[in-house]
């Protein structure tokens, strides 16, 4: 029996997620990359291969903030975008992550700043 390490366990659910869902023009995918220190986010329209809007925690207000409130306030950013991006849609990759904690807390603050989920 082959033991997997926690990396490469999470990279078999990736690849387990992304094969069910694709990202289009009409209702591209919300790629999350959530690291010890904070979470990146972005809209990807699978199709044409191009990145539509972008998030990442390193930026002046995210920065001072912690935790699910960041990824919260990351997702209703991520919103903001697509907005202008002219999305009103999306389907979520959670990137093998669990959907708890600041993954779901991304996908919340998205949903309330009026992206369809």
């Amino acid at each position: 029996m082959t033991v997997l390490t926690r990396p490469a366990a999470r990279l078999r659910r990736r690849r387990r997620v992304r094969a069910k869902i694709r990202g289009t023009a009409q209702r591209p995918r919300i790629s999350v990359f959530r690291s010890n220190r904070g979470i990146f986010a972005q809209l990807i329209d699978d199709d044409a291969g191009r990145t539509l809007a972008a998030v990442n925690w390193t930026e002046g207000e995210l920065r001072a903030l912690s935790g699910t409130a960041q990824a919260k306030r990351a997702g209703e950013l991520l919103a903001q975008r697509a907005v202008a991006a002219g999305v009103s849609a999306a389907v979520f990759d959670r990137g093998g992550y669990q959907y708890h904690g600041r993954v779901a807390a991304l996908a919340q603050g998205a949903r309330e700043g009026g992206l369809a989920l």
